[in-house]
């Protein structure tokens, strides 16, 4: 995807939009005849496009785009690094330098409509300076939610990086929980299997055991935190769900017995389709050929189990673990991920509400963020095509706002 021009004109918070189609993601319509008046960085009114305008308040002429809310990316890794040359160059950075990386990636990611992230495991707590810098207006980046270092068992999932901290035993889960919360988590991310990235293990190989995953889900809770899980095997995931797991990461081997008993704990699934068929992503980073084979022989059980889930009503989010503005087929990682969920089943209304108003209720920031309403973020999106036909829509996206300043205009606005 190629990001166009950012314009110089600045809004400042301030902007009422106009001749625009805006798109209800809570409906699945798009609704013609309306205005958007932002003020303050916070949408003020939705008001009839023939309304006499504020007058104190910058116009936009959307040109008759389709406006939604912002994409939220619920699976993000801003200092992603895989084995191969490419990972080993992030690993030898130093502070400053995946410092630096992090805030590019950040800005890249809301240049292509990722308004708001979850990040699910960063180097040396960067992800923490990184949301006081985007918060503080130092540099521009989407909105972040972080758990900090994701937890995991002595030499388990992710254990040779920084961006995980070992444990072992119940009590050094509880403490891990509470050492990411001193730092400022929002969430808590655990290690419970393999995965795609580890040559020593399996995506099927249990790490953690039933104390320790109680251990740590139920100390996050107890301080509030909500607890995701990269997971894998549906035993593993079925004991974690038991013990009040509120979201599973990949689920590559989902079953039906296991995707109803999410439905009744409401526990949700971040799927990232994506990193099982991202051979050329693979390739563009020297991954090794174990590792390519492993995820791309995961592909076809990876899409029985997204099935499983949707057939069983699983709440399914927007993750694409890939950076979400990698450049890939033709696209962004993060559209790219919304295309599969699509075509692997979900309707095109419900993949965009699971590219908006859901990560935004996982959250708990639906009443600010997740779709366009009086009184929430203004976080929009702009774009030629209608997205509630098919997420591919959202390959032709060419405006960005963020909290009522332009990021990216492509020269749609006319003013």
């Amino acid at each position: 995807m190629q990001v166009g021009v950012v314009t110089s004109f600045d809004t400042r918070g301030h902007a009422e939009l106009r001749n625009l189609r805006l798109v209800d993601v809570e409906d699945g319509v798009a609704r013609s005849g309306l205005a958007i008046r932002v003020r303050d960085g916070v949408i003020e009114a939705i008001v009839a496009d023939d309304t006499p305008a504020a007058g104190d308040l910058p116009v936009l002429d959307m040109g008759g785009a389709f406006v939604a809310p912002g994409l939220i990316n619920m699976h993000t890794h801003f200092s992603l690094s895989l084995p191969g040359p490419v990972g080993e160059r992030l690993e030898s950075m130093d502070p400053a330098g995946i410092a630096l990386y992090m805030a590019d990636g950040a800005r890249r990611t809301l240049h292509n409509g990722v308004t708001t992230v979850r990040c699910v495991a960063e180097k040396g707590h960067a992800d923490f300076a990184l949301r006081e810098a985007i918060g503080n207006g130092w540099v521009q980046g989407p909105r972040i939610y972080t758990a900090g270092r994701a937890l995991v068992c002595t030499g388990g999932h992710g254990h040779s990086s920084d961006d995980t901290m070992e444990c072992d035993g119940a009590d050094e889960f509880a403490r891990g929980v509470r050492t990411q919360i001193r730092a400022g988590a929002d969430l808590i991310k655990i290690m419970i299997s393999g995965g795609i990235a580890g040559e020593h293990e399996t995506i099927s190989t249990p790490q953690l055991t039933n104390e320790e995953m109680a251990a740590a889900i139920s100390t996050a809770h107890a301080w509030g935190r909500k607890v995701t899980a990269h997971a894998g095997p549906a035993a593993v995931i079925a004991e974690a769900v038991r013990l009040g797991l509120d979201c599973v990461e990949h689920g590559y081997e989902l079953t039906p017995e296991v995707c109803r008993a999410m439905v009744e704990n409401g526990t949700a699934l971040v799927p990232t389709l994506i990193v099982t068929r991202s051979g050329a992503f693979f390739d563009e980073l020297g991954v090794p050929q174990w590792m390519q084979q492993r995820s791309l022989g995961a592909g076809e059980r990876h899409i029985d189990s997204y099935r499983m889930a949707l057939e069983a009503g699983v709440e399914v989010l927007l993750g694409s673990d890939m950076p979400p503005f990698w450049p890939f087929e033709g696209t962004s990682a993060a559209v790219r991920e919304l295309e599969h969920m699509h075509d692997f089943g979900l309707d095109a209304a419900g993949t965009l509400r699971a590219g908006t108003l859901a990560p935004a209720r996982w959250l708990g920031i639906d009443d600010r963020a997740g779709s366009i309403a009086e009184g929430k973020w203004a976080d929009l999106i702009a774009l030629p095509e209608d997205p509630l036909a098919s997420p591919s829509a959202l390959r032709s996206l060419d405006f960005v706002m963020q909290g009522g300043v332009v990021v990216r205009d492509d020269g749609r606005v006319r003013r």
